[in-house]
């Protein structure tokens, strides 16, 4: 026991110097996540404000010149400019000077102050959906709010010519937000953006420093001592599970001094998935490795590897809105589960009970990956 210890020991101690010799490998493995992380956790912003809107205002009346003040007062629509005609407008919507063409008919104060049905008209830049989905339910949803505030004003002014009281429906939605009352995209984020860095550093850094090691012959050399298989493959990921371990808690701080993301998990929830993640990431690397004979095939096979994982994650997108047939594919992605476990925990509070089914999928998904990648090691050695 003592001696595979030490033979462990060795191994690992060889590839900490190693790796700390090269500058450029510590400062992927250190400085880029928290450089990548407090960049991406600003840029990554799914909030969408200051629409561009040009508008093209017929009707020229202060009932007209009234609504669109009080449209744009909220800053989600900014005005940028104003239209002879609506197809001056849509010009300006393919030369994407403006995302939205606002149009008010003529007479549409007189149609206001007689009770008639009055229309406006927004043409709306597809190419983009999330902003003219947004662009479309701000506008919506204020027309739909002046017209009933005007509906129920007129039933009123009814009711007291008629002597009687106005008896209009009123509905009142109270909204109550858990978790993150301002809506607040950081928050929602950083925990994602964290699991895909985490990815990134174990499982391309650990492929392409074994396949550095094959490519000089270093490798070679290891083969011809006593140590066994196990062990050599031990000394080697466990380094890289450590600088896992550590950039994590790099990302926590991160997330919680920059981004204020609340901390309400349970340590020891977010440290047992952030093992099991590693298992699997660091048995992907170390599979992409037996499958490379340079540093450039295992960057290659990790990149391979990393985009559609970051894109069947449900970090950027939800994965109810994919396609059904797609759907079932993101059950064997490891970086699914492990944002599921840090959005629950950070986020939610929410504790191993809740927890389970994620958790139980990443070790069962560690135990085959790095299971599998260890004897198709063990046959390279063996060659």
């Amino acid at each position: 026991m003592r001696r595979a210890l030490a033979m462990l020991a060795a191994v690992a101690k060889k590839e900490v110097r190693q790796t700390v010799r090269d500058r450029r490998m510590m400062a992927l493995l250190i400085v880029a996540p928290i450089i990548q992380l407090y960049v991406f956790g600003h840029a990554v912003d799914l909030e969408v404000d200051r629409v561009p809107v040009v508008v093209v205002d017929h009707d020229g009346s202060d009932a007209s010149r009234t609504h669109l003040a009080r449209l744009f007062a909220d800053g989600t629509l900014v005005e940028v400019g104003r239209a002879p005609d609506a197809g001056t407008a849509e010009r300006a919507l393919e030369r994407g000077e403006a995302a939205v063409a606002l149009v008010i008919p003529p007479g549409f104060g007189d149609d206001v102050a007689r009770g008639r049905t009055a229309r406006v008209q927004a043409v709306l830049d597809g190419s983009d959906p999330n902003r003219a989905s947004v662009a479309a339910a701000a506008i919506g949803a204020y027309f739909a709010t002046e017209g009933a505030s005007l509906a129920r004003a007129r039933l009123a002014e009814r009711a007291a010519v008629a002597g009687a009281s106005a008896r209009a429906p009123d509905v009142r939605v109270e909204t109550r937000v858990l978790f993150n009352p301002r809506l607040d995209t950081a928050v929602y984020m950083v925990p994602g953006v964290a699991a895909m860095l985490l990815m990134l550093i174990t499982t391309i850094v650990s492929a392409m420093g074994l396949a550095r090691e094959r490519e000089v012959g270093t490798l070679e050399q290891i083969l011809v001592t006593p140590v066994p298989a196990a062990i050599l493959i031990l000394g080697k990921v466990l380094p890289f599970a450590a600088v896992g371990l550590f950039d994590f808690g790099i990302a926590l701080a991160v997330g919680a001094f920059v981004f204020d993301m609340p901390l309400h998990g349970d340590v020891g929830v977010l440290v047992l998935s952030t093992v099991l993640y590693l298992g699997v990431t660091l048995g992907v690397g170390l599979l992409i490795a037996t499958h490379s004979g340079t540093q450039q095939q295992a960057f290659l096979g990790g990149f391979l590897f990393m985009l559609p994982a970051a894109l069947l994650s449900g970090i950027m997108t939800p994965i109810r809105s994919m396609p059904e047939w797609l759907q079932p594919l993101t059950l064997v992605n490891p970086l699914r589960h492990y944002a599921e476990v840090l959005r629950g925990s950070l986020l939610r509070g929410a504790g191993l009970e809740a927890l389970a089914e994620p958790l139980a999928i990443l070790a069962v998904m560690g135990l085959v990956v790095f299971g599998y990648a260890s004897l198709r090691f063990r046959a390279a050695m063996m060659k």
